[in-house]
């Protein structure tokens, strides 16, 4: 009779176990490490090793001498840690983590978009899945696309996929033309304009600050527009200031401790009626402490990518760190 393996759940969590402090100790015995996205929750920020936004986490991710990685982050990160790392387990608290960017843009469709633009370079974002990026020629972040376009001969047509308003704003920093996939991400598209015109007209001196997700109707109001990690380097810069926030809410935590005395005000998004929470990314909530925790114990969930496969997602991204540098 074959024995069923029974799977640990937050049930079984003693309420007086001290997760930090276990999370800790099995961190040590698995010899792993804990990276963390900035739009994570504060308390799986304040208990990884390494945080940073998609760049710098791919990064860590490849440069790693860990034996396991657990991603506090949504699906596709992980995905690129363990196309990065094939030797070494990779975990995601969450696998249902996912990403409206990534859902945006199937495989299937994205092969038949790129067929019918043969003389086309793909530059991909990555927030998108591993069969896309193994359909791509190079994969950027919001911190290196205009660096990397930059490189690219201006002869040369190029596809951007698969946000829509982070291509439109790189065609304008650029000056490409580019062919943009129709794909956006809910968080960023969802800010309310009426909202921010609110906090602008209450607090005439705070700076706008945006990601280039937003829709351009919603950049118009920025100050500065950046990645997460410049995003947070310009708070930083203004220590003592008041900023009115264009991004997924949990950056916040970060800027608070970067810049100390400032103040900060996160844009309500879309719904029914105007409300804070709406501009939480959904997926990257769905990671909790007692889910990081259970991972650990249960090793899994586990990224398992198929080799022929990682192999193709692995080269755009090999072009992406060595034209970051």
């Amino acid at each position: 009779m074959t024995q069923t393996l029974k799977i640990a759940t937050e049930r079984d969590i003693n309420p007086g176990l001290d997760l930090e402090k276990e999370i800790n100790r099995l961190k040590k015995d698995m010899n792993a490490v804990i990276l963390a996205h900035y739009y994570q929750d504060p308390e799986l920020q304040d208990i990884a090793d390494f945080i940073g936004d998609s760049l710098e986490l791919s990064r860590k991710a490849a440069a790693t001498d860990a034996d396991v990685i657990i991603f506090c982050g949504v699906r596709f990160m992980a995905d690129v840690a363990k196309i990065l790392n094939p030797g070494k387990k990779v975990f995601l608290p969450d696998m249902d983590a996912g990403c409206s960017l990534e859902e945006s843009c199937q495989p299937e469709a994205f092969k038949k978009f790129r067929e019918a633009h043969p003389d086309h370079i793909v530059l991909t974002y990555i927030n998108s899945s591993a069969e896309v990026k193994a359909l791509s020629d190079i994969i950027v972040t919001s911190s290196n696309a205009e660096h990397i376009i930059r490189q690219i001969p201006t002869s040369q047509p190029i596809i951007f996929a698969p946000d829509k308003y982070l291509g439109g704003y790189l065609s304008k920093k650029t000056g490409r033309d580019m062919l943009l996939w129709n794909g956006s991400c809910i968080v960023h598209e969802r800010f309310s304009e009426k909202e921010l015109v609110n906090l602008k007209t209450r607090h005439p001196k705070a700076h706008v600050i945006a990601h280039p997700e937003c829709p351009e109707s919603l950049l118009n109001y920025s100050d500065f527009t950046g990645s997460t990690s410049a995003l947070l380097r310009f708070t930083e810069a203004h220590a003592g200031d008041e900023f009115i926030v264009l991004t997924e809410p949990g950056i916040i935590h970060q800027m608070k401790k970067a810049s100390p005395g400032s103040i900060f005000y996160d844009v309500p998004g879309l719904s029914d009626g105007a409300c804070a929470s709406c501009n939480d990314c959904p997926y990257m909530k769905l990671n909790t402490i007692e889910k990081l925790y259970m991972c650990m114990v249960n090793q899994l969930p586990e990224i398992n990518i198929e080799e022929s496969l990682r192999i193709k997602a692995k080269a755009p991204l090999d072009r992406m760190l060595a034209m970051s540098k």
